[in-house]
């Protein structure tokens, strides 16, 4: 998972560290469960929320020793707080919460979406340098794009959001584009609203529509709900067609529209607030 980015240094830094708001109830910290129910919440979840790490990132770095409460290294995420006081990274104080922020980026081919490349194939960090305003805070990818897939890849200071985002309980719709070689009729399509199993991996309900054809190539517009990796690629394989162009249209309810290739929009914050309350309150029910 790709590490928080600083838009303001114009490179990916090694060691996230602070930046953030806090909203939490004033009261100390505690490590402590009680018998029901612990009090506070997860530090990998707070710590998320302020834009440090993805959960599963912040766990790794406990075990790398890399935070500690109150000057001690954390041995576990079991760790439960009302607030981020007194929690460092890499020895550096967390800041403070805040408030959810998210940017539409659209992304061109033959970048990774990585925080960095062992064979130093270029990231999309170097062009969110000058895609983003100086203001932005760190942000995080929500899922990913393949380096050959092109289009709307959203970017987000919150790691509660992201994760919620990426589940695919959550069924977000994803709209993609794809320019494709072969035969394929619309009627083989609406099959795939029955989903398809492929090497043993099942795809769920896809809503296929052939846009328009030239000769054997042709585009096609696919909405799928799961997000599983590769996953229109693969589809369209399995019916025959030979992928040249593929492009994400939507996420959820953000559309990429006309922002220009390499750019970069920020969200409303309304816009963001009430899509964040709506989906973890989905995901609770």
């Amino acid at each position: 998972m790709a590490q928080p980015h600083r838009p303001r240094t114009g490179k990916p830094e090694k060691s996230p560290t602070s930046g953030a708001s806090e909203h939490a109830p004033a009261s100390g910290p505690s490590t402590e469960r009680s018998p029901d129910r612990p009090e506070g919440d997860r530090i990998a979840k707070l710590l998320a929320r302020a834009g440090i790490a993805s959960r599963r990132e912040i766990e790794r770095m406990i075990e790398d020793g890399r935070i500690a409460l109150d000057g001690k290294l954390l041995d576990t995420p079991a760790t439960f707080l009302t607030t981020l006081t007194g929690i460092t990274v890499d020895g550096k104080p967390v800041g403070r919460i805040e408030p959810a922020r998210l940017f539409m980026f659209n992304k061109p081919t033959g970048l990774l979406t990585a925080e960095r490349d062992m064979a130093g194939r270029p990231t999309i960090y170097a062009a969110l340098t000058n895609a983003l305003p100086k203001d932005a805070p760190r942000l995080m990818p929500v899922g990913r794009l393949d380096m050959n897939t092109e289009g709307l890849l959203l970017l987000t200071n919150d790691g509660e959001l992201k994760r919620a985002m990426e589940l695919p309980s959550s069924g977000i719709p994803r709209t993609y584009r794809a320019r494709a070689f072969g035969d394929i009729s619309q009627a083989q399509l609406e099959e795939l609203m029955m989903g398809v199993t492929i090497d043993g991996m099942h795809y769920g309900r896809i809503n296929a529509n052939l846009e328009r054809r030239t000769g054997r190539n042709q585009w096609i517009e696919m909405t799928i709900s799961e997000g599983k990796n590769r996953e229109v690629r693969n589809v369209l394989e399995h019916l025959g067609l030979e992928v040249s162009r593929l492009m994400r249209t939507t996420y959820g309810p953000f559309e990429m529209g006309n922002l220009p290739r390499g750019t970069a929009v920020e969200i409303p914050q309304a816009q963001v607030e009430k899509f964040r309350k709506d989906l973890l309150r989905d995901i609770k029910k």
